[in-house]
Parts: structure tokens; C-alpha cells; sequence
């Protein structure tokens, strides 16, 4: 596993990548105290995880987190930090994080936090899985599954700025297919035009 930490408490980062770094089948591709030098990193050395603190000087790790995963999609991140509000929580999980550690365990749960996510799993401290399973719960409904996985698809292209061209490519199907496709998502979310439907898109969670 390559690692790659960043955090911005200089005491904890040494000691971080002193255990961490000691570990059999861990290799440490760098440890760092600012996004910006992490996004460096990550375009010399990239590295399969990464160990990220959430409030650092400079950029802060939402926008890092997206930075990276646009840069590097495979890329698994790790977030370690003290906030366990509902909003850090979501942001991070929504910008690209699979795991979600709070700071206080041990080391060795730390470790088995990084192999757990390395492995394909989904590492949370108990009290941040349970407010993700309560906010899906409370959340749930069939607006949720309103759109399917081609229009939403579709729906995250026009996120990203393409156009009907781009996605008819990108899809293999015709730009009539893409028209069509558009104005289902736009019916379906009862939106008036492509800002209107990415509003509401993002407040249902669908992007």
C-alpha cells in the first residue's frame, strides 16, 4: 500500500508517519501538512491512499479530496479528523471519501482503518456510520431512484460542462438519444433548465 499523509499538526504527522511508515506493506510516499503540497505528491508519486486531515491551511480537504479524485479517480481517501458534524461528514463522503475515521484510536485501529478501505471496505468510526444510516433512513423515498443510471449518467456530463456531442460519444448513442434523455431528467426532476436540474439534482443527493 502506498500512503500518503496529510496533516496539518506537525507533532501528529511525525508520529503518523513514523508508525505508519514502519508497517509491513506500507510504503510512505510522503507525509505533508498542506493540500497543496499533497496534490504535488499525488502528480509525482501517486500513491493508492491517502491519510487526510480536514481543516488545513490553505485549501480546505473537501475541495482537496475533489481535487485529488479528478486527478487520480482510483485513488482511495481516508479522512481522519475531529469533526463529526453532519456536514463535514456528508461533504466528504459526497467529494470522494470512502472511509471516515474520528482522531483518538489507537494506531493499530488506524492501521486496520487503511488496510480495511485498501481492501475494498468502508471504514467508519461507529458514530459516523450510524449518521449515515439515520440520514439515509430518514432520506430515503423514490424520489431518490427517480432517475436511471443512464440519465443520471448523463445528468453528471452536463455537471461537468459537455456537450450533447461530448455525451453522444462518450455514451455511444445519438444526440436525438441524448435530447430525449435530457428531457426526461428535466420532466422527472420538474426543473425549467440545465441549472435548474443540477440544483435539485444535488439537493436529492443524485450528484
Amino acid at each position: 500500500m502506498r500512503l500518503l499523509i496529510v496533516e496539518d499538526d506537525q507533532l501528529l504527522l511525525q508520529n503518523l508517519a513514523f508508525l505508519l511508515g514502519a508497517e509491513k506493506g506500507v510504503e510512505l510516499t510522503g507525509a505533508v501538512t498542506t493540500a497543496e503540497e499533497a496534490l504535488l505528491r499525488l502528480k509525482e508519486e501517486p500513491p493508492d491512499m491517502i491519510l487526510l486531515d480536514m481543516e488545513l491551511p490553505g485549501m480546505h480537504g473537501i475541495d482537496f479530496i475533489r481535487k485529488a479524485k479528478s486527478l487520480q479517480p482510483e485513488v482511495e481517501i481516508l479522512v481522519h479528523t475531529v469533526y463529526e458534524d453532519r456536514k463535514t461528514v456528508f461533504s466528504a463522503i459526497k467529494a470522494g471519501a470512502s472511509g471516515y475515521v474520528i482522531k483518538g484510536i489507537t494506531p493499530r485501529e488506524l492501521l486496520e482503518a487503511l488496510h480495511e478501505q485498501y481492501s475494498g471496505g468502508v471504514p467508519m468510526s461507529p458514530k459516523i456510520a450510524r449518521a449515515v444510516i439515520r440520514e439515509f433512513q430518514s432520506n430515503a423515498s423514490e424520489e431518490d431512484f427517480l432517475l436511471t443510471h443512464r440519465e443520471i449518467e448523463i445528468l453528471k456530463y452536463i455537471r461537468d460542462g459537455f456537450t450533447y456531442k461530448d455525451i453522444s460519444r462518450r455514451c455511444g448513442i445519438s444526440r436525438n438519444t441524448v435530447h430525449t434523455h435530457i428531457k426526461k431528467i428535466y420532466q422527472k426532476l420538474h426543473a425549467k433548465n440545465r441549472k435548474d436540474a443540477l440544483i435539485k439534482a444535488r439537493r436529492k443527493g443524485i450528484i
